[in-house]
């Protein structure tokens, strides 16, 4: 992957990339796909959704690339997508299920509740008029013989909503993600890639931020020793001090900072910070750059 950053004057700005610029890139990268509209539903839990012209622009296709690229690089995934629809994604059954609530569509999600929750078959089969237009559409709609059939009905309503019409879509999106062969890692180990792909509830802590660097002292009872020593604990004391607080900055602001990515991945960050990798970088860029840290 070969990338340029440009300054304010849109001139390409030469630096040595140790990993933080390239993690910051798809960082920033994946929060943007996060908001594109081939995507729709819970800011936790979305799902691909048929937008035409994202298809003529072949965005699809694009966005899974995105994603693919990013993991195998050591970025993060977009974090965002339905646990339902990775593992479809992921099954070579491929039967769908997912709750009513995750339809986004307020009319017709009110309309399946209805369904899902009616309480005799006369009521039933009421209903089923009613949405008779909207279950039509999707092929399901059938006369309603017991109070069972609602469950197919619901069943299949939801299928045709999150997968059938948007077959073409999902068929590109897991053809981008067949960039660098990604597609069979992530086929072969669903339990890895669902934290690169999906949501997880998980808070930053400060033993995971430390575990991040390797600490190298000087040696035991020489004056750096004793310097050093008191850096660290003022490092650990201040981020103590932002896990307990509610406010920025945040963990997530320091781990930014110092990696260019908001959460640990993972697969660790690799390869892992050291001091020599940050001397050289200032070295470079105060040999390279005539009034390197000035405003």
């Amino acid at each position: 992957m070969m990338m340029k950053f440009t300054d304010h004057a849109g001139l390409t700005e030469e630096a040595l990339d140790s990993g933080g610029p390239t993690r910051e890139f798809l960082t920033l990268l994946m929060d943007s796909i996060k908001t594109k509209r081939v995507f729709e539903g819970k800011d936790n839990a979305k799902y691909l959704s048929f937008d035409s012209e994202a298809a003529e622009d072949n965005e699809y296709f694009h966005i899974g690339r995105m994603i693919a690229v990013s993991i195998v690089h050591g970025g993060p995934g977009p974090c965002c997508l339905s646990s339902n629809f990775f593992l479809y994604l992921n099954s070579k059954v491929k039967t769908f299920e997912a709750p009513v609530e995750d339809i986004p569509d307020d009319e017709v999600k009110r309309g399946l509740l209805e369904i899902k929750n009616a309480t005799s078959l006369s009521k039933l089969q009421e209903l089923t008029e009613k949405y008779s237009s909207m279950l039509q559409t999707a092929g399901c709609y059938q006369f309603m013989k017991t109070l069972e059939d609602k469950k197919k009905v619901v069943e299949d309503y939801i299928q045709w909503y999150f997968i059938y019409r948007n077959h073409v879509s999902i068929q590109r999106f897991k053809e981008g993600l067949a960039t660098l062969d990604f597609v069979n890692a992530l086929e072969q180990h669903p339990t890895l890639f669902f934290l690169f792909m999906c949501y997880t509830e998980t808070k930053l802590t400060t033993d995971a931020v430390e575990n991040i660097f390797h600490v190298q002292f000087s040696q035991p009872g020489s004056t750096n020793r004793q310097a050093e020593a008191k850096v660290l604990s003022y490092w650990r004391d201040y981020l103590l001090y932002l896990e307990e607080k509610e406010a920025s900055p945040s963990l997530e602001d320091v781990l930014m900072f110092e990696t260019g990515l908001k959460e640990v991945p993972p697969a660790a960050i690799q390869p892992q910070p050291h001091y020599e990798d940050f001397q050289e970088a200032m070295d470079y860029g105060m040999q390279n750059s005539p009034g390197f840290g000035l405003p």
